[in-house]
């Protein structure tokens, strides 16, 4: 066999419609997403005590240090003051706590699921755009993956978060877990179907006007300049946010994991880094779902209703749009926050009233009025 006559790299590429630049480009895209989500995931653990220390009234974590750090003039009291050196001091807790696996657990399934957990966020990450670049060739998105059907695989792919849960739940052979496990099930089979039809109307919206309605990046660039979707369809916003805290589990729809009745939920059995991974896994989710609502209802990397950054301005105008989508999400982490301090917990009974009662009958009127507003 003569090595010679393999082709090479930049012949598979080329064979294959891309080039190896544009091949390199996309996988450092991926890797700043992946980036971007877990650094929101890890402050948004600091933002949330610092959050609720200061709802309440009192001080939130301001003392936690690393020598070596907390000695570097204004930098380390800066950190320690902030508590952003709590961030490290819960990584490396959870990494060096012993980790036993219970013995009446089914051992394979109970480690497979906290990374099914985290799973979901990454690849969701890949797929949502961040801002557009400026180029030769026009505006493209700052996404590590744009498809046409990138609206679809988003929400497809973010709803088997579920599964961890159901995993973690079944194969901890406890009951709370069980039952917490089957709440997130029911919870998720409530919201979802109420997230699509309220995604629906800004697909039939844009439909006439764009070649694919169902791309991220094309949703975003309708926004551009005009009125973003918060404001021309309010409804299906709200919706579409009420859903978003039912499918992250946050209050007060946080019934996978209600503490009152079932301890923990379906990641009671959960400890050290595997539960790390759970907890990193709800704050991506956050990150992530924050970052689709974004792109569908905010205007995107749109910094106000009818205003866009300048193509003339180039480069400058793509940071400038990227920047703008990471305040963007930043503002909704802080929201979510908010409301979990601000608002009690519903009971079970009472969530899955809402989600058929309440939220499903909106989301259909809503979409067909907006389907008979596309037909005239």
């Amino acid at each position: 066999m003569n090595i010679q006559n393999f082709p090479t790299f930049e012949a598979v590429f080329a064979s294959a419609g891309v080039s190896a630049c544009g091949v390199l480009l996309q996988i450092l895209f991926a890797l700043l997403a992946i980036i971007l989500i877990m650094t929101f995931a890890g402050l948004s653990v600091v933002a949330e005590r610092k959050v609720c220390a200061y709802m309440q009234g009192r001080y939130g974590p301001n003392r936690t240090a690393i020598p070596l750090v907390a000695a570097i003039p204004l930098v380390g009291n800066f950190l320690k003051k902030n508590g952003l050196m709590q961030l490290a001091a819960d990584g490396l807790k959870f990494l060096f706590k012993e980790d036993p696996i219970p013995a009446h657990v089914r051992r394979l399934w109970y480690v497979a699921a906290p990374v099914m957990a985290l799973a979901p966020v990454l690849v969701v990450a890949g797929l949502v755009p961040f801002g557009v670049w400026w180029g030769a060739d026009g505006a493209a998105p700052v996404a590590a993956c744009d498809i046409d059907l990138s609206l679809l695989a988003a929400l497809a792919v973010s709803s088997l978060g579920v599964f961890a849960s159901c995993m973690a739940g079944w194969s901890s052979n406890s009951k709370f877990p069980y039952l917490g496990a089957m709440r997130a099930s029911a919870q998720v089979i409530s919201f979802e179907l109420c997230m699509g039809l309220s995604v629906l109307p800004v697909v039939l919206w844009i439909s006439g006007s764009v070649q694919n309605p169902l791309s991220l990046f094309e949703i975003g660039m309708y926004q551009s300049g005009g009125w973003w979707f918060c404001l021309t369809q309010p409804v299906g916003a709200m919706i579409f946010l009420i859903c978003l805290f039912a499918e992250t589990n946050r209050l007060p729809f946080d019934m996978a994991e209600s503490e009152t009745d079932l301890v923990s939920g379906y990641h009671t059995e959960y400890g050290s880094f595997k539960f790390g991974l759970f907890f990193v896994g709800e704050y991506g989710h956050m990150a992530a779902g924050s970052a689709l609502f974004v792109v569908l209802f905010l205007g995107g990397w749109n910094p106000l209703p009818g205003c866009e950054w300048p193509a003339a301005w180039g480069w400058v105008s793509s940071l400038l749009s990227v920047a703008t989508f990471i305040v963007k999400i930043a503002a909704m982490l802080f929201f979510m926050i908010w409301v979990r301090w601000s608002l009690p917990r519903f009971r079970y009974d009472q969530v899955m009233r809402i989600g058929w009662k309440a939220t499903l009958p909106l989301a259909l009127a809503n979409a067909v009025f907006y389907m008979c507003l596309a037909s005239i």
